[in-house]
């Protein structure tokens, strides 16, 4: 499949793109998602400027990436440990 122009809204202002048409329905869910997060940030916060509001969101974006990064490491160490013990374990039980 080939390209598509769609024009994406955020923050009251069209934004034109060219996508490949698999991805047109995630870049139109992340843009609906974004309007979403900015009506949400305006009233949890009382913010009515766009850009206040966009660079908030960005913030909280890169915090939760940062933040689930973390998490993910941390499992990765314990699948690791678990992998180290049974390899422990099934050694031990061939050497006998």
């Amino acid at each position: 499949m080939g390209d598509l122009s769609i024009k994406i809204r955020i923050a009251d202002r069209e934004y034109p793109m060219r996508v490949q048409a698999d991805d047109q329905d995630k870049i139109r869910s992340a843009g609906r998602l974004l309007n979403e997060k900015i009506n949400e940030f305006k009233q949890q916060f009382g913010v009515e400027d766009k850009q206040d509001l966009l660079a908030m969101i960005a913030f909280d974006c890169f915090v939760e990436k940062i933040t689930s990064g973390e998490d993910s490491n941390a499992s990765l160490k314990v699948i690791h440990q678990k992998l180290s013990d049974m390899d422990d374990l099934i050694s031990t039980a061939l050497t006998e």
